[in-house]
């Protein structure tokens, strides 16, 4: 067997790795009366995995960034579901959708942050910030601190960050550049983005410190998905050349997320961050507890100011 054949057929403690996929990390769970609110429901990751803990009898609020591409994914995955509109990118919609969840007057016990955005070719901006680490951090602090309240008592946050994170700049979060302007790296930025998803994780796991919630952060994998349609052709064309030997599967990818979402191994592990369904070393920055500090403060400033300014 070639290396690349035992590194995809190693399993690690957990008794899954790599090549596992989401039915088979969920097989034998039981997720009835169980509700999961999933960011990115229409596609890719996001929708394997709300369509796999339908399979297990969990009640799916799907979010999209369209009423139409939430319903759409929502009859797909069946009758156990409830679609919702939350773009992530705009704070109104944000908010519109918590008030939505919250008028639902259900818990939710898994909340399970997806979507994104990836290596935007060029500088873009919303309110002032980088689009990457509006989108993909300030969007879901501002979706999940608004649910807190909601959250069931053994609810679990699952986060996607990525390996990508070990891409952010030298200091981790450059708070004197959440514009993007002094310089910009679609790739940096992006690492940027990812390292906050796995710092909100950490920060809300200490804040969760004494109950049964928990808070956690993920790799996926590499998967080839819509995500990757900012990437450029020289990027896409590397991307598509190697795929076959080092991308995963969608079902693949997902098997991360629903294992940390739903496995009783881990009711109990919080502020860790988790590879091929095991737990992994992150980056340095990413198990800084200061630095995840200081960003919720900083985040929860431009939540307050765009909101305001709404």
């Amino acid at each position: 067997m070639s290396l690349l054949g035992i590194i995809k057929g190693t399993r690690g403690a957990s008794g899954f790795g790599y090549a596992s996929t989401a039915q088979e990390v969920t097989q034998g769970i039981d997720l009835t009366g169980k509700r999961a609110l999933i960011t990115g429901v229409n596609s890719g990751l996001g929708f394997e995995t709300a369509r796999v803990l339908a399979m297990r009898g969990c009640h799916i609020v799907g979010a999209a960034r369209s009423e139409e591409k939430a319903k759409t994914a929502c009859e797909a995955i069946g009758s156990n579901t409830t679609p919702v509109v939350c773009e992530l990118s705009d704070l109104q919609s944000v908010r519109r959708c918590v008030d939505t969840v919250l008028g639902h007057d259900a818990e939710i016990d898994l909340l399970i942050c997806n979507a994104g955005i990836m290596a935007l070719p060029t500088l873009q901006q919303k309110h002032g910030i980088e689009l990457q680490f509006f989108t993909n951090h300030v969007g879901h602090f501002t979706l999940a601190t608004g649910l807190l309240d909601r959250l069931s008592e053994t609810a679990r946050v699952v986060m996607l960050s990525s390996y990508g994170h070990t891409l952010a700049p030298k200091d981790g979060i450059e708070f004197d550049n959440l514009s993007g302007e002094d310089h910009y790296s679609r790739w940096r930025n992006y690492g940027q983005s990812k390292l906050a998803n796995l710092l909100f994780a950490v920060e809300l796991a200490r804040r969760f410190s004494g109950t049964k919630k928990t808070a956690n952060a993920l790799h996926p994998g590499v998967i080839r998905t819509s995500l990757s349609r900012h990437m450029g052709w020289v990027s896409n064309a590397v991307y598509a050349a190697t795929g076959v030997l080092y991308c995963k599967t969608v079902a693949q990818g997902a098997a991360t997320t629903c294992y940390v979402a739903s496995s009783p191994a881990v009711e109990s592990v919080s502020g860790r961050y988790f590879v091929d369904c095991n737990e992994a070393a992150s980056s340095a920055h990413g198990r800084d507890g200061e630095l995840a500090q200081r960003l919720w403060g900083a985040t929860q400033d431009i939540v307050d100011r765009v909101l305001a300014e709404a």
